[in-house]
């Protein structure tokens, strides 16, 4: 029986997903709990779960006609509004789909890209998201718009004939709406390379992660800052950079980018060009890790799969094992530290570990630096000022009018003091 109340409703949604592998081998995760996150995220209420597992997917409805006829009895059983797969679907599959099942049906692709157009805030995300939104859209227009099948033939001048069918002029519309929204996020990507350019001279830190393992959290934990924390997942869609100053005085700017998940759509990675360009440039990854999920390492490998896609492969980077204050057996973070030896274990909420991410931090900066004299008039307060500002100051003395300064600075600020040093 159909529901009569007229209020607003969650969608109610049965998860679908198929696997052409065989059993999954011991550990290697229930990929649903994941799907089941996004539905929720999303705002759906999930009332089931299908599995399927087959040699191969059916080319028609991915899932076969029995397991479709299946599923839609299922549907009417528990009165839902929506089926879900954990797999991504060609159109022609949805459609099949559709027509068997009678209820809308998304695939995970779809489902991420609905997140995120609901969590972004700023201009830069929601036309990235739209991006995503429309190049995912642009091959299933025949399913998503029910005036797509009519033909727009007109009786005055110049539109007699047999017209268009609507689906072509959509196509056209929603080609011109992506060529518009690159050229705008070019503008913006520029914009960005210079910002980020004009920061060069800064040690640069990029915080990664997969979704929900705790980068907002760690940021304000490090930087001071009370930037958002919420336990959902893509909570964090824009980029944002804060200065970290470390024990020893040193300060380093600190950015929070867009979580990663498995299978992140290759839309939302093209389109989040522009955000990522802090994690392109910067001179060292944290790479944040829900040491409590089961399937933390299935997690690490995500992740640098989608570093490997933009190319930050070689980027220097130090793991992070987070959330250990939740972990009630010691084993699974032993079992990492096995797996990981450089790992460091920290809890950002209760801000355990934080020196121990300083000194690595610091370490790094280290390696880019030189250790050296200069003999600074007292009067160039700009040359002072730049020592002071973009290094680390290990002692000075003043002899008449000339302060003597030794002091830790990056590589790249030598050659600019250079007339200041002796010998």
């Amino acid at each position: 029986m159909k529901r009569t109340n007229l209020t607003v409703h969650r969608e109610r949604a049965i998860l679908v997903g198929v696997d052409t592998a065989g059993p999954r081998p011991a550990g290697a995760g229930d990929y649903f709990d994941e799907l089941a996150q996004l539905a929720r995220t999303a705002g759906a209420v999930v009332m089931d779960r299908v599995v399927q597992r087959r040699p191969k997917i059916d080319v028609a409805t991915y899932v076969g006609t029995g397991k479709a006829k299946e599923i839609a009895d299922l549907a009417l059983d528990l009165d839902v509004d929506v089926v879900i797969f954990d797999n991504d679907l060609l159109p022609a599959q949805v459609r099949n789909l559709e027509e068997a099942i009678k209820l809308k049906v998304i695939d995970r692709t779809e489902l991420i890209l609905d997140i995120f157009a609901t969590h972004a805030r700023s201009k830069q995300a929601k036309l990235q998201v739209e991006l995503a939104q429309l190049e995912y859209a642009l091959p299933r227009l025949k399913r998503m718009w029910t005036h797509l099948s009519r033909q727009e033939g007109g009786v005055g001048i110049g539109q007699r004939g047999p017209g268009e069918k609507q689906i072509e002029v959509d196509r056209r519309l929603a080609r011109k709406r992506v060529a518009d929204l690159k050229r705008e996020l070019a503008d913006i990507e520029a914009r960005k390379l210079r910002e980020v350019a004009a920061r060069s001279q800064n040690f640069t830190v990029a915080l990664v992660g997969y979704t929900n393992a705790g980068k907002s959290t760690l940021m304000n934990a490090l930087s001071g800052t009370q930037e958002l924390v919420e336990d959902r997942l893509f909570s964090t869609l824009d980029t944002k950079t804060h200065v970290w100053e470390l024990p020893d005085g040193q300060k380093v700017l600190l950015s929070d980018t867009v979580g990663f998940i498995r299978d992140l759509p290759h839309q939302l990675v093209a389109s989040f060009h522009a955000t990522l360009e802090e994690v392109l440039h910067a001179d060292l990854l944290l790479h944040v890790v829900d040491a409590g999920s089961p399937h933390a390492e299935e997690q690490i490998d995500a992740v640098n799969g989608v570093l490997k896609e933009i190319s930050c492969q070689n980027v220097p980077t130090v793991l992070l094992l987070n959330k250990t204050d939740l972990l009630e057996d010691r084993l699974p973070l032993q079992i990492h530290m096995r797996l990981h030896p450089e790992a460091i274990p920290v809890s950002a909420l209760r801000r355990e570990g934080l020196e121990q991410i300083a000194s690595a931090v610091a370490r790094r900066m280290r390696e880019r630096q030189a250790e050296i004299e200069l003999h600074v008039p007292v009067t160039n307060g700009r040359a002072l000022a730049l020592i002071a500002d973009r290094g680390r100051i290990l002692s000075k003395r003043l002899e008449g009018e000339v302060m003597i300064v030794r002091a830790l600075l990056p590589l790249r600020e030598v050659a600019k003091l250079k007339e200041f040093r002796k010998g």
